[in-house]
């Protein structure tokens, strides 16, 4: 499915970031023979949904996908989104947007701790999807009924437009439709069967992804849903000479709707979807986007969903989708293609973002701007979800990450019954990361559990 949230290509070098990634929380290598460490049964996240699901009557599946369409159910250590929300279930507090302090209020939490423990967020999640429904006047068989939850949804992910808050029920409906199989910190798997459901739009089914005409977009393949015009500036104060590339800090739609709202006070030219590049422009080339501070009146801010921290965002198709954006962008107003034009938030004098991070994969981007031979390899064949990454091939080795899935990447690999062998291991379900520029090399992938058969080598 072309938006299902979970459909990503991750190439190899982003892989084994993710990898260092995980083991630099850390701060040293996981041991070869440690056991994974239990989780805590008042804490575990499945029992806090469930928990949260019952005591709330709301659908279990419904709760999960929309804290994974929100965070890939990440808490990201209590560390506040672009739009100030927070854990597994993304509460927000903000000028125009209070389920935060609503979710405190409805289950007798504090704020420190909705923040902070995962369980105690899932439970407020669960909270405002109720308190949503009641005041949606949804009874207890409309409860029962995934469907009819979709304009709750919507209102719970988006505080700007209508056609946001379509986008956002879209995308949770589309997770459903998916499923979801992937594993928390700590190592916890988390599932939801893919099933068929048919939304019950109610007041959203007249409503369009798209909020005006696309022929006010400048770039033809774009959605149209514009920021709040107190976010932007009118017009520009010089020629256009730079792209700035962002990381969201938080999802797609969520994003969009940001900046729909007056509080926000900032917002950028085009947002790009994760799951397979979708762009959707909220200003005009031609107005000033308030993204980069010193870099707004001469440049174009391209936003990509996810998180700086977690490289799984970063698939493929949003690679192939905003370079083909940016190469659009510095074929109509000259720009060179190079480091020096087309920059990250983060290298905009008087900034003080990281984005796009450490794990945004430069070389492979602009490889693909340019349009160099290199960047259309034959990738390795796609893997389902919940692909363990360990430090060597035995099942006994400890997990220090893994890849959410459907992933694609580049490594040494073999057809499942044939024999991998590096450095004294052989194994007949085991895949190699190789070295790329300097990141960790002693990779393996398990792919007993998501393997397609049949498929050739790399």
């Amino acid at each position: 499915m072309s938006s299902g949230l979970l459909v990503g290509r991750v190439r190899s070098a982003v892989c084994a970031a993710a990898v260092a990634a995980a083991l630099a929380l850390t701060g040293q290598p996981a041991p070869a023979a440690a056991a994974p460490a239990p989780s805590a049964p008042d804490t575990a996240v499945n029992r806090a949904f469930a928990r949260a699901a019952a005591a709330y009557d709301v659908p279990r599946d419904l709760l999960v996908a929309v804290g994974y369409g929100e965070t890939r159910l990440d808490g990201h250590a209590g560390l506040p989104s672009q739009d100030n929300g927070y854990g597994m279930m993304h509460l927000v507090s903000n000028p125009g947007r209070h389920t935060l302090e609503r979710a405190a209020r409805l289950t007798g939490a504090s704020v420190a701790e909705l923040k902070q423990d995962s369980g105690a967020n899932i439970h407020g999640g669960a909270a405002v999807l109720r308190a949503l429904a009641d005041e949606a006047g949804l009874d207890a068989a409309d409860r029962d009924r995934l469907g009819a939850w979709y304009p709750v949804a919507a209102r719970y992910g988006a505080s700007g437009g209508e056609s946001a808050a379509r986008l956002y029920a879209d995308a949770v409906y589309d997770i459903l439709g998916d499923g979801i199989r992937t594993h928390v910190t700590g190592g916890e798997r988390v599932t939801v069967a893919p099933r068929a459901v048919r939304p019950e739009r109610g007041a959203y089914a007249e409503t369009e992804a798209v909020a005006a005409p696309t022929a006010a977009v400048d770039y033809p393949s774009a959605l149209w849903n514009p920021a709040y015009s107190g976010n932007y500036s009118a017009g520009r104060g010089s020629a256009i000479t730079t792209v700035v590339v962002h990381v969201t800090q938080g999802s797609y739609a969520g994003s969009i709707s940001w900046f729909q709202d007056p509080a926000a006070q900032v917002s950028a030219h085009y947002v790009v979807r994760s799951s397979d590049g979708q762009v959707t422009q909220t200003v005009r080339e031609r107005d000033t986007a308030w993204h980069a501070r010193s870099a707004n009146p001469h440049s174009v801010g391209v936003e990509h969903e996810g998180y700086v921290s977690d490289p799984a965002w970063f698939t493929d198709a949003m690679y192939r989708s905003s370079a083909a954006l940016t190469r659009h962008l510095t074929d109509k107003y000259g720009i060179p293609r190079d480091r020096a034009h087309i920059v990250g938030h983060s290298e905009v004098p008087g900034n003080d973002h990281t984005d796009p991070g450490p794990h945004w994969d430069w070389a492979y981007y602009m490889s693909l701007v340019r349009g160099d031979d290199g960047a259309t390899g034959t990738p390795f064949p796609t893997w389902g979800t919940d692909v363990s990454v360990r430090q060597q091939p035995s099942t006994d080795s400890a997990r220090v990450a893994s890849l959410p899935g459907p992933t694609s990447v580049r490594v040494a690999c073999q057809v499942r019954g044939g024999l991998v062998e590096y450095d004294g291991y052989s194994n007949d379900a085991w895949s190699y990361l190789p070295d790329h520029g300097g990141y960790i090399s002693n990779i393996f992938i398990d792919v007993t559990d998501a393997w397609l058969p049949g498929v050739p080598t790399c």
